[in-house]
């Protein structure tokens, strides 16, 4: 099993250590590669996907990923800026189909903003078509107009079989759930997204135990902080799913434990944090890796078919968060605050 491991920017060679730790300790002889992307990407060959890196991710088995970006880069054009990498690799990968869960483990009930009454049990998938809408569609860019003022461009765009593609996910993944899907669109005012809600509608008829209701994007951000429960699977395209997922994350108490897996078509995936690369706290040894090894956890079971390993790393993450420890970002005072190596021993050792 071949895992090309791209620890990134800021915070990302710390959180992916320990969730390489934790793999290793499972002994089941897992052969991993390490590769720069991202700034580190740029600063090993000036670009922030690396023809070799690329080569690689092409080769493994499965991609365990950190997370890229830095200020210091923000003024590289825009072909060379780290988050660059992270769009060409998902795009080359093939990667469409973004898995994000968002689970409340009952000791972190009080670091949620919400009511724990609110939150507990609170157990979602959000589905996130990853490589099409406006993040993609062409055309795109900034021109200047005859007038001489300027003009940023993006273009909104899906297609009847990219739609069908993510949507057979979220149905595939509410049959092993509890069988609901919410579809998230803005289908009054937004046409590519009245495609979406046809093609959603015709293509739950596959899959006539399943419940599917839909729900504009701006309810939807609502909802989730009103009445998140209400939800079990959520699928929706690029841009609507990248604002949801993180709005969902902070349900859980942080960002820090909200992990991803982005698959393609055969299940071959790149795993990752849901959160960013954290530059001011990068090399202080402070940051959660929970989400990164979590994410280590989502690689055994959709890519490697491993759940009983899977497993054993999620309670492993229980154990210690029972035991009382907690990074900075979900301490409280009857806690005990741990570093990030020190939060991926007590996960080893659990294990």
């Amino acid at each position: 099993m071949k895992i090309a491991v791209l620890p990134g920017d800021g915070i990302g060679p710390e959180i992916v250590a320990q969730a390489v730790q934790v793999l290793n300790g499972l002994n089941l002889g897992l052969e991993m590669t390490e590769a720069p992307i991202g700034g580190a990407g740029y600063e090993a060959a000036g670009d922030p996907l690396p023809e070799a890196t690329l080569q690689l991710a092409k080769e493994a088995d499965a991609v365990l990923l950190g997370a890229v970006g830095d200020w210091k880069y923000d003024k590289l054009e825009r072909h060379l800026r780290p988050e660059r990498g992270l769009l060409r690799i998902r795009k080359e990968l093939n990667l469409f189909a973004n898995l994000r869960p968002a689970l409340l483990y009952p000791e972190l009930a009080s670091a949620s903003t919400l009511k724990p009454e609110v939150v507990s049990g609170l157990d979602i998938m959000i589905v996130r078509e990853l490589t099409g809408d406006i993040y993609f569609g062409q055309p795109r860019g900034i021109s200047t107009l005859e007038n001489g003022e300027r003009e940023g461009i993006n273009t909104m765009r899906y297609n009847e079989s990219e739609i069908k593609r993510i949507g057979r996910v979220a149905f595939d993944i509410a049959m092993k759930r509890s069988k609901k899907v919410c579809s998230v669109d803005k289908a009054n005012v937004l046409e590519t997204t009245e495609l979406w809600r046809q093609v959603m509608i015709e293509l739950s008829a596959e899959y006539p135990e399943v419940e599917l209701s839909h729900m504009y994007v701006d309810n939807a951000a609502m909802q989730l902080v009103r009445a998140p429960k209400q939800f079990d699977v959520m699928v929706t395209g690029n841009i609507f799913g990248d604002i949801l997922s993180d709005e969902a994350s902070m349900l859980t108490g942080s960002i820090g434990m909200l992990p991803s897996a982005s698959l393609d078509a055969n299940n071959k995936g790149m795993y990752e944090p849901s959160h960013g690369s954290a530059p001011d706290i990068a090399g202080k040894n402070i940051a959660n890796p929970l989400a990164t090894i979590l994410s280590a956890a989502m690689m055994l079971r959709y890519t490697f078919n491993d759940e009983a390993n899977a497993t054993r790393i999620e309670d492993a993450v229980k154990k210690a968060l029972a035991d009382g420890y907690r990074t900075a970002d979900i301490y409280t005072e009857d806690t005990k605050k741990v570093s990030c190596s020190e939060m991926g021993a007590a996960v080893l050792a659990a294990l």
